[in-house]
């Protein structure tokens, strides 16, 4: 409830009665509740949580600290609560929420002024809860051992289409709901795209192949990168693998809480300039990570703010080459106030099959 309470204090501080949440994520973060349909309200003194009927049952087991109303036409119950509170200033997720559903609700409920609020709720959920830590190292966990039966798993001849597949199936088969997005299976020359999603192509002798994936386990997210050769390695590829991997655990060594999310970013990306494919490495650091793959905060040159102790994120520098293939390590980290615990145990030396 320490969330709860930090929500009310927002509520002085952006002169508001009251804060509309709609985003499953952060409904979940606040509540508990893991269904598809929601809405949540909160006040100086009460907290009202909205569902409909096919949630009933489960919204009354997972929801605690909350009033729960049950009503097929949310905005129905929505509009009882705001005038029987007399609301007359809501502040909503200004990230989140359509404009579509900001017009609806200026129009359904035109008595309340709607306040835009930017990033409020995602500041104070990227501080995890030991609970949360936990599952999130749970998610990590079954994404290692993924890992490891993939190296067993792949053999030239295969389509990338199959190793997406597997990984699909054995992150099921070890514990996990899903993936926590679609698996990156990308070979040969198409290891030059950071978002390759498997194809037809055939995995060969010779090829580098990246593999990005991860899964979610009771609501939490893991994302890993490891990038393996099967068989003999170009050169210039072994070459690229040493920076990155150096890229890598230097920015490790040198992610805690208390700094920059830009200045983490800049300790990649300046020693891979310095050996010169500054402009082969084109996107972010790295990215929080929760009940979404992606959170804040986001390690980049374009957002700078203080990263905070017991927040999750990716580091995964990569460099790309059109028409060669490309290399990126990728681990899951807690950050500390002196250092990160790196939770991902998969080794990150260049793994030949």
């Amino acid at each position: 409830m320490k969330r709860i309470e930090q929500i009310k204090a927002l509520l002085e501080e952006k002169s508001v009665d009251a804060i509309l949440i709609t985003h499953l994520p952060n409904i979940r973060y606040l509540s508990g509740f893991s269904g598809s349909a929601a809405s949540v309200l909160i006040t100086k003194s009460k907290n009202f949580f909205i569902t409909d009927f096919r949630y009933k049952d489960q919204s009354h087991k997972e929801v605690n600290g909350f009033q729960i109303y049950i009503n097929y036409n949310q905005n129905d119950e929505l509009k009882n609560i705001l005038e029987s509170e007399g609301i007359k200033a809501a502040g909503f997720e200004a990230n989140h929420l359509s404009y579509g559903s900001y017009d609806n609700y200026s129009n359904t409920f035109p008595a309340v002024k709607f306040v835009p609020l930017t990033d409020a709720i995602e500041k104070l959920t990227m501080k995890k809860t030991d609970d949360e830590l936990a599952k999130l190292q749970k998610a990590v966990d079954i994404t290692d051992k993924v890992f490891s039966k993939m190296l067993e798993f792949i053999k030239p001849g295969m389509r990338e289409l199959d190793v997406s597949a597997e990984i699909t199936y054995t992150h099921k088969k070890l514990g996990a709901l899903k993936d926590s997005f679609e698996p990156i299976v990308a070979s040969g020359w198409r290891a030059a795209l950071p978002h390759g999603i498997a194809s037809n192509k055939i995995i060969e002798s010779g090829d580098i192949l990246t593999l990005d994936f991860g899964c979610v386990y009771e609501g939490f997210c893991s994302d890993m990168t490891r990038t393996i050769s099967i068989g003999k390695p170009p050169d210039e590829i072994k070459k690229i693998y040493q920076v990155v991997l150096d890229a890598q655990l230097k920015a490790v060594d040198g992610a805690k809480a208390g700094i920059s999310s830009k200045s983490v970013d800049s300790i990649a990306r300046d020693y891979i300039t310095s050996k010169g494919y500054g402009e082969n490495f084109g996107h972010g650091l790295g990215h929080g990570l929760g009940i979404e793959v992606h959170e804040m905060p986001g390690l980049s040159q374009r957002m700078d703010i203080t990263l905070v102790e017991n927040s999750v994120v990716t580091i995964e520098p990569g460099i790309y080459i059109e028409k060669l293939g490309g290399v990126r390590i990728e681990d899951d980290v807690i950050l500390k106030s002196n250092k990160c615990t790196v939770m991902n145990k998969s080794p990150k030396e260049l793994i030949i099959i």
